[in-house]
């Protein structure tokens, strides 16, 4: 009896959380997705601890009959740790620090599936036992990869390591290499006699050490204009962990929420690595972008930028018909969304048609600028994306851009040897008058000069966007 409600109320989860997925992909129903997220989640968690104390084996609550208790003893207490964990971080973290908690999270799911991996090993299987050997090997592997590599990129989201890709002297070949051992050592860990202890848990303990020098060394060699792809390839790898968790611990809802992570994360690391003409595996294998703070073949003189105050950018706002803005990780950073939210509603007051034109990849996360807007109330109709604005820019009067720097980089078309060339990118300079909200000259986080700030249409705007932005309004 315990077993068929348990698998019911798998099944209502998981529908939940694909209906999650559905309402995630638009504005209008995000909130109602995240929703159906968080109520998929709660059944799963109440169902699999009356699980554990029924001893269902077949629920994922290993635990042995009679025994039940026992284990809700040591779940509950650990699920209310984390719950205060949890909520205190979300109370506590700003919208500017999502991607870094994101990375964070994604791996706290590889050492879950290293460590139910582990645990597995020493457990065996009585049914399958070779089968239950790769599964351990894998869910190792792909939890190492995510451990390490997702500290690796909320260390260079917080700025706490250089943002600067590692290249490592044939660093390609060492890669696979490591993805060959393992091969290998799969193959030979599956033919060692499960009486030899010794042997397959040193077998194990040199592939673990093998991932996580492996998760490392593929982020670190990624530069930070990539970085977006990374959180997105990161969540993706976190799916793959949690489903190999799930066969190890036999929970068929483990494994279909994990394969729709993993699916779903690697689809949007495919489509933002279209948005930005890069190959994905070439992403994956070594990315681009050169040390933040510097200039890529930055000899070149572009001539002297033009400076522009809050005063005259509200006159030539007044002034203006069209209006488009294009918002980056500075405005993140400076909490300048609610400010922004503001001036679109005294423009449009003033009968001047304002837009918002967003990239793929503004931002250090997938669809952080859209998060941002719609938390500051700005409507849904005037949020566009990069392909259904970039033809209107020539027609545009004015166009703010406030704290983006890569995502508006001419150099992407018109220099060949750019580290961004051929990424796709908003045209802005192609409107009657631009305007740029940055802090200094300084390169964006891709390290990349650019040329937009000397164009004879551009004049920039320097201090805190938040504070140059009420300037204005205060101006108007």
């Amino acid at each position: 009896m315990t077993y068929t409600l348990v698998q019911g109320a798998y099944i209502v989860a998981g529908l939940l959380f694909i209906l999650a997925l559905s309402g995630l992909s638009k504005h209008e129903t995000a909130r109602m997705g995240n929703r159906y997220g968080i109520v998929g989640m709660a059944i799963a968690l109440v169902v699999t601890v009356i699980a554990a104390i029924a001893g269902t084996k077949s629920a994922g609550a290993v635990v042995a009959e009679g025994s039940g208790w026992a284990g809700a003893a040591f779940i509950v207490p650990a699920m209310a740790v984390a719950a205060v964990i949890g909520v205190t971080l979300a109370r506590r973290v700003q919208m500017t620090g999502m991607p870094e908690l994101i990375a964070m999270l994604h791996s706290f799911v590889g050492l879950a599936a290293v460590l139910v991996g582990w645990n597995s090993s020493y457990e065996g299987a009585t049914a399958y036992p070779k089968i239950h050997d790769v599964e351990v090997f894998v869910g190792v592997f792909i939890g190492a990869v995510t451990l390490t590599g997702s500290i690796v990129a909320y260390l260079k989201l917080s700025a706490k390591i250089k943002s600067a890709p590692l290249s490592l002297p044939a660093h390609n070949a060492i890669n696979l290499g490591i993805v060959g051992a393992f091969v290998v050592m799969t193959v030979v860990y599956t033919l060692v006699p499960s009486s030899d202890i010794a042997t397959r848990q040193a077998i194990l303990g040199l592939m673990t050490l093998m991932a996580l020098f492996l998760g490392w060394h593929l982020v670190m060699s990624i530069g930070g204009g990539d970085m977006p792809v990374v959180v997105s390839m990161l969540n993706s790898y976190s799916g793959w962990a949690a489903a190999a968790a799930g066969f190890l611990l036999n929970n068929d809802l483990l494994i279909i929420t994990g394969a729709l992570v993993g699916s779903s994360g690697a689809y949007l690391s495919y489509i933002m690595c279209r948005a930005m003409n890069r190959s994905f595996i070439s992403v994956i294998a070594g990315g681009f972008g050169v040390e933040a703070g510097t200039s890529a073949g930055g000899d070149t003189d572009y001539g002297e930028h033009r400076e522009i105050t809050a005063q005259g950018a509200a006159e030539l706002l007044e002034g203006a018909h069209s209006v488009i803005i294009t918002p980056g990780y500075g405005m993140a950073t400076a909490q300048a969304q609610h400010a922004v939210a503001q001036l679109t509603k005294n423009l449009r007051g003033k009968g001047v048609n304002v837009r918002f034109g967003i990239h793929p990849v503004a931002g250090r996360l997938p669809g952080h600028m859209n998060v941002l807007l719609a938390e500051a109330k700005v409507p849904y109709d005037i949020v566009l994306e990069m392909d259904e604005i970039n033809d209107d820019f020539p027609d545009t009067d004015v166009v703010l851009v406030i704290g983006a720097n890569d995502t508006v980089n001419p150099a992407a078309i018109d220099e060949p040897g750019s580290p961004i060339a051929g990424m796709p990118v908003l045209h802005v300079w192609e409107a009657k008058d631009v305007i740029v909200f940055k802090r200094s000259m300084a390169t964006g986080y891709a390290g990349v000069q650019n040329p937009l700030f000397f164009k004879e249409n551009t004049q920039m705007l320097f201090g805190d966007a938040k504070d140059r932005v009420e300037d204005i309004i205060k101006a108007l």
